[in-house]
Order: structure tokens, then C-alpha cells, then sequence
């Protein structure tokens, strides 16, 4: 197996920078396996392209990256540098602007069989969804038939949750 990655030193750098705004570029260094002048060499590279800002904190340097520019090769450019890091650098920050890009849909999961229909409660708050007007019904109509149930179950993962496939589209 030879010794290539999937992403350039630039990508693991920008990486690194995204989850930590704060870091230390010996620490970013040492996390990509570069010399400490490489990553300082492609940090200027990013502020060149206006993909980070870098400014002053004290004795330390904090690294702002602008999610919303461009890739730069052709073949990915209709891709944003932020939906990058959201699939890579799971941070606060990435989360917040992933949430600010797209409101999150709630996962509607059925109980296996043999469990409660009572589950834990999320992590985060719902937000409250508005609610339609109703319109007044002239009168009330009879109750359709309930269709039958199909005969085959929900694809579910393996820890048994149902997987739903409503959510399923592209990642860009």
C-alpha cells in the first residue's frame, strides 16, 4: 500500500485550522506531518486566495476561514470551502454554519419491534416549526379506509433504528 492521501497538505492544514481557530502552527505541523515552515508557507497560500484571515490575539494568532469561497479546481469549484469542512471538521464552528446553510429536517424513527415508543430526549432543542392556518372546512367528510400496511419492514441499520430514506440526497 503506498503512502498517498486523498487530500493535499494544503486540505489537512485547512483541516486542522477549522477545528481549531486557535492552533499553533507547530501543532498543526505536527498533526499533518509537515515542517512548521510548510504550513506557515500554506497559510499564506489561503490569505493569498482570501480563504483565511489571520489575526492577532495576544502572542497568539487566530484563524478566521471564509466558508463561503470556492474550491479552486474546476471539477469541484461548484463547491464551497465550508460544505468541505462540514463533512471533515466537525467543530462548533463548521456545525453552527451548517445549521445556518441548511435547517436541519427532524429524523422520524419507528420503534423496532419490541421496543417502547418512548425515547430519549435529542441533544439539542427543537426549534419550533410555524404552524399553517387552517382554513374553515365547509363540513366534515367521512373517514377514508386505512390502506393496508405494507408487508415489508423499514431498511434499518444495524443497531436496529429505521434509516429514513426521505433524508437521502446529495451531499453537495
Amino acid at each position: 500500500m503506498g503512502d498517498w492521501t486523498f487530500f493535499s497538505n494544503h486540505g489537512h492544514v485547512l483541516v486542522c485550522l477549522a477545528k481549531n481557530r486557535e492552533a499553533r502552527l507547530r501543532e498543526v505541523a505536527l498533526d499533518v506531518g509537515i515542517t512548521e515552515r510548510a504550513v506557515q508557507k500554506i497559510v499564506r497560500d489561503f490569505q493569498d486566495a482570501g480563504i483565511v484571515t489571520v489575526s492577532k490575539r495576544g502572542r497568539c494568532n487566530r484563524y478566521r476561514i471564509n466558508r463561503r469561497k470556492a474550491l479552486r479546481h474546476n471539477l469541484v469549484s461548484h463547491c464551497t470551502v465550508g460544505k468541505l469542512l462540514a463533512l471533515l471538521a466537525k467543530s462548533p464552528s463548521a456545525e453552527l454554519q451548517e445549521t445556518a446553510e441548511e435547517p436541519a429536517q427532524p429524523k422520524i424513527a419507528t420503534p423496532a419491534a419490541g421496543q417502547s415508543s418512548q425515547s430519549p430526549a435529542p441533544c439539542t432543542p427543537a426549534e419550533p416549526q410555524p404552524q399553517p392556518r387552517r382554513q374553515a372546512e365547509p363540513e366534515p367528510k367521512p373517514e377514508p379506509k386505512p390502506e393496508p400496511k405494507p408487508e415489508s419492514e423499514p431498511e434499518s441499520e444495524p443497531d436496529g433504528v429505521p434509516i429514513d430514506t426521505r433524508q437521502q440526497g446529495s451531499l453537495f
